[in-house]
């Protein structure tokens, strides 16, 4: 029987590459297919296919077992840190130079980061004086893939109050995005923990006198840091 060859240059291939990478964190852990599934709204039978042809291709880009879950291979993460930086350069773009809302860069960028040139790409970053990090605080790769180490960890994980700074804040869903703009969470933000539950952040940001409520779906998508 003839194996069939797979074209694994398309689109659909970086959106795996990329998701993985964001799903598998700084610790690069193995990513399970249901979270995968999730994250790409595609059916976890339709995961499963695409991580086979991406094992068995001739130089593999990730490495899958069926129940342990898939990480990305060294040719696999070279790929997806490239579309990564295409990404978060694009989100820089379209954010400090076409004054775009922060909610709105990111499905914008999704949809360019597979067209761009080297050339293009070397442009955008020279015009926004080579930066480090995208709106949303995330760190952007340097040419060679290289990453400054993280070291926010989630508002989740706070159980004491103290004086805090956003770190980050998460992309994927933009109306969850825009409430953390109105709330004045945006990367930088400095802010104090007066009060946490099993429901709610109690929290005041900046200098303002008023307290903000923030719900835990809200505050798991802020990643914090203690303040200077």
């Amino acid at each position: 029987m003839t194996t069939r060859r797979v074209n694994l240059n398309t689109e659909s291939v970086d959106n795996y590459l990329k998701a993985i990478f964001n799903l598998g964190g700084p610790g690069e852990e193995r990513v399970t297919s249901t979270a995968l599934a999730e994250r790409l709204g595609v059916a976890p039978a339709s995961i499963t296919n695409m991580l086979q042809k991406l094992a068995a291709s001739p130089s593999p880009l990730v490495d899958y077992e069926r129940r342990r879950g898939v990480r990305l291979s060294a040719a696999g993460r070279r790929r997806a840190l490239e579309v990564v930086r295409h990404h978060r350069l694009l989100e820089a773009f379209l954010y400090e130079i076409l004054d775009y809302p922060i909610e709105e860069v990111h499905d914008e960028a999704e949809r360019l980061e597979h067209f761009i040139s080297e050339r293009f790409e070397e442009r955008i970053a020279a015009k926004l004086c080579h930066p480090n990090f995208d709106p949303h605080g995330h760190c952007i790769p340097a040419l060679d893939g290289k990453m400054s180490k993280e070291i926010s960890r989630p508002l989740t994980d706070i159980e004491e109050s103290g004086n805090f700074v956003v770190d980050s804040v998460s992309d994927h869903d933009a109306h969850l995005l825009k409430q953390l703009k109105a709330h004045g969470f945006i990367p930088g933000a400095r802010f104090k923990v007066v009060r946490r539950s099993r429901e709610e952040f109690v929290l005041r940001a900046g200098s303002s006198p008023k307290a903000l409520r923030l719900s835990h779906p809200l505050a798991g998508a802020v990643r914090i840091r203690p303040a200077d």
